[in-house]
């Protein structure tokens, strides 16, 4: 598992409360992979790192549990919640149709400059692809289709999707992106940029939802079992993972 030295460095500058400063900390650990689904996360390590009181990490897991990325468990503690099937289903019909509502927007009042805009966030798939940097195509994944979400001149729709389909877009792609390679990957992506430049308006949101349902069935298809749990993303009798007992954010933090 990937080491997690410090905060982001845009969130050290702004003033934060000691509540979310520990919830941007978990969030951003589960983004960048360091947590991973069913790992546990121990109150007095993370309150001990960021020189906090217990109280403001409490507050944030139960904000992190609210929002599904966390479940406590009674006597065992808190985990990262874990992918069920039933909630990749759920996050891929909700991305197909948010996002195909963006697309819709954006290619009603499509532009020339805005189709040069899409064309540039695509060119760093690319080249992070030519580089075969998987932290740097993560990064330049979720630049594309924020960039779709912007374009959409659509706040609710862009804000609901930053806000609730991040963390499990980037648990989805962490569990499951390295399983194709970055390649293959860049020119699926370059083929639905076209779909969405090109297809007519008419069926455009049509056709975009069509895209996730296909990516959820290939995602549900080579997804390990261990993986695909309970209906309720966590089962309460194990925090075991492939056989080891689940590290604690301990590891992340020396």
């Amino acid at each position: 598992m990937a080491k997690m030295n410090s905060m982001p460095q845009d969130s050290v500058r702004r003033r934060l409360t000691a509540t979310e400063r520990v919830e941007e900390y978990i969030r951003h650990a589960i983004y960048r992979g360091a947590l991973k689904p069913r790992e546990r996360v121990i109150e007095e390590n993370v309150a001990k790192y960021l020189k906090c009181s217990r109280g403001p990490v409490r507050e944030a897991f139960l904000r992190l549990e609210r929002d599904g990325l966390v479940v406590t468990v009674a006597r065992r503690g808190t985990f990262i919640r874990d992918i069920s099937r039933e909630s990749i289903e759920v996050v891929f019909e909700m991305r197909g149709k948010l996002e195909a509502l963006c697309v819709r927007h954006l290619r009603e009042h499509l532009t020339d400059e805005m189709e040069a805009t899409l064309r540039e966030a695509l060119r760093k798939l690319k080249s992070a692809a030519a580089k075969n940097d998987e932290e740097e195509f993560y990064a330049a994944d979720m630049n594309f289709h924020q960039t779709i979400w912007r374009l959409s001149h659509r706040a609710i729709l862009e804000n609901t999707l930053i806000t609730i389909m991040n963390p499990f877009i980037f648990m989805l792609a962490r569990a499951y992106s390295t399983q194709t390679p970055m390649s293959v990957r860049y020119k699926e992506h370059a083929q639905y940029l076209e779909k969405v430049l090109t297809e007519p308006t008419s069926r455009v949101e049509r056709s975009v939802e069509q895209y996730f349902r296909e990516k959820e069935e290939e995602i549900l298809s080579k997804l390990p079992s261990p993986l695909l749990a309970a209906a309720d993303g966590f089962n309460s009798n194990s925090s075991r993972v492939g056989g080891s007992v689940a590290k604690p954010v301990e590891a992340e933090t020396r």
